[in-house]
């Protein structure tokens, strides 16, 4: 591992921490290395506030350290636009800094490559491509909301080992606590969540956030009909037009990553349309044992795993979670 990748790995730490609360701006995260061998830490505030470099330089100055000359580590390409907040760019230069050091460019139209341009014009050195697919990964839903005008789809099933999602008369989870807190983490890093009403006829879910530090995503039920007015999972929005349009309408509005969470007749409608950019399964240690308790899936139309990479596998206590995407990904609203 070389030194810039080391400290872009620690930058990308730093991103991780602003994962819940940056949204709708990318969680980004940079590391500021001064000539006296001093590194300071910043991440994306809450929108309106300061960008993770701004943030960085707000580090060294406090403790008196100067950032003339010194190298920046940033995941993300430095804004060169005003918006709520002024431009990165503008302070870094102001700051002296003579090189910057990131993994990808910003594919938002506001920037796409301005940014780096900025820099290089006003003789800052500019390396980017540390750490690149490492940090892609990272910012998987706000660059496909960028690049495609959608959220970024992901789905969430918990199945037994025979695949199944369910045991008749069983326990009312498959899994266990480890892998129910795991479930609360991804709502908290989702800005939307949807089931079908046969989920809210069933169960009655809340689907908010309890278990971890977060805000309850948005709730969207797929419904023909209205949804009862004691169902635990209002406040909510019904949906009962085709999911193109309903992910083009949420990527309007500026939601960056919409959870699946219901049974095996939602999954298969985002899966057979080939909607879904990123397949959560958490995996129990038992078999149903029962023919008729259903599939992830329902019909014979299924997508190999040829076309997709496994992206983690992860122990939840006694499950097990695995994470895979598509290849290529489905280009949305323009």
């Amino acid at each position: 591992m070389t030194n810039h990748e080391a400290l872009m790995r620690r930058a990308m730490h730093m991103a991780q921490t602003a994962r819940i609360h940056a949204r709708p701006n990318p969680w980004v995260g940079a590391v500021l290395v001064c000539t006296n061998g001093a590194v300071h830490e910043g991440a994306t505030q809450s929108p309106g506030n300061a960008h993770a470099e701004i943030m960085a330089l707000r580090s060294a100055s406090a403790v008196g350290d100067s950032s003339a000359g010194a190298t920046l580590y940033t995941t993300l390409e430095p804004c060169s636009h005003t918006g709520r907040t002024g431009p990165c760019t503008e302070a870094i230069i102001a700051a002296g800094i003579t090189h910057v050091v990131a993994a990808i460019a910003d594919p938002d139209a506001k920037v796409a490559g301005t940014g780096f341009a900025s820099l290089r014009a006003a003789g800052i050195e500019v390396t980017e491509g540390v750490c690149a697919q490492e940090v892609a990964q990272q910012l998987a839903p706000y660059l496909h909301h960028r690049r495609t005008g959608r959220p970024f789809v992901m789905l969430k099933m918990a199945t037994t080992l025979d695949a199944r999602t369910s045991i008749p008369n069983g326990p009312r989870w498959l899994t266990g606590d480890v892998a129910r807190t795991r479930v609360h983490q991804l709502r908290a890093e989702s800005d939307a969540i949807l089931v079908g009403a046969g989920t809210i006829r069933d169960d009655n879910p809340e689907l908010t956030v309890r278990l971890v530090d977060g805000s309850s995503p948005r709730r969207i039920v797929l419904s023909h009909n209205a949804i009862n007015a004691s169902a635990k999972v209002n406040p909510c929005t019904v949906w009962s037009d085709d999911l193109e349009s309903l992910l083009d309408s949420l990527g309007d509005e500026g939601v960056l990553q919409l959870m699946v969470e219901g049974g095996p007749t939602v999954a298969s409608a985002f899966h057979h349309q080939g909607l879904i950019n990123q397949y959560v399964f958490h995996i129990a240690p038992i078999v149903s044992g029962y023919a008729e308790a259903p599939g992830v899936f329902i019909g014979d139309q299924q997508q190999e795993l040829s076309h997709c990479a496994v992206v983690s596998t992860t122990a939840l206590g006694d499950d097990v979670e695995i994470v895979f995407q598509p290849l290529t990904e489905k280009v949305g609203a323009s």
